[in-house]
């Protein structure tokens, strides 16, 4: 179960990074107006929300891989604590994209991401809050 939650959350954050280079390229890069100023009328994801989903995710996994290497339970929860940070901010993104929230360039733009990746980065997420929910959970009754 354990080894299943590392490969669940490793793939889901390859097709994250996947998502993530797309928003750099299109998404952010689409904020600047001419000469490199921001566009007054195009509202989008905030850079912070962009970059928090990931670096949540990362910082869970690290401390997951710590907890598959020392088998210490507080790296197990460590983890499922940032995993629900991210997922909290990746149904934020979700909802957004889903109902095209963030203005009008920011709907066109969400277009260009193809639904069936943005679902299974939303499946591999489950299957990753599952698995180490249930991990944590069986571990710390051993």
């Amino acid at each position: 179960m354990r080894l299943a939650a590392l490969i669940a959350w490793s793939s889901t954050a390859c097709v994250g990074l996947y998502l993530l280079g797309w928003q750099v390229r299109g998404g952010i890069g689409m904020l600047r107006g001419r000469g490199g100023r921001q566009a007054t009328s195009v509202t989008r994801y905030p850079v912070i929300v962009i970059i928090g989903h990931p670096v949540l995710a990362l910082a869970g996994l690290a401390l997951w891989i710590a907890f598959l290497a020392r088998g210490e339970l507080a790296y197990a929860w460590g983890a499922f604590g940032m995993l629900c940070g991210s997922v909290l901010i990746g149904l934020m993104l979700l909802t957004q994209w889903l109902t095209g929230i963030g203005g009008r360039h920011a709907a066109q733009g969400g277009r260009h991401v193809r639904a069936c990746v943005v679902v299974l980065h939303g499946l591999g997420g489950l299957a990753t809050f599952i698995l180490v929910l249930i991990t944590a959970t069986i571990s710390g009754h051993r």
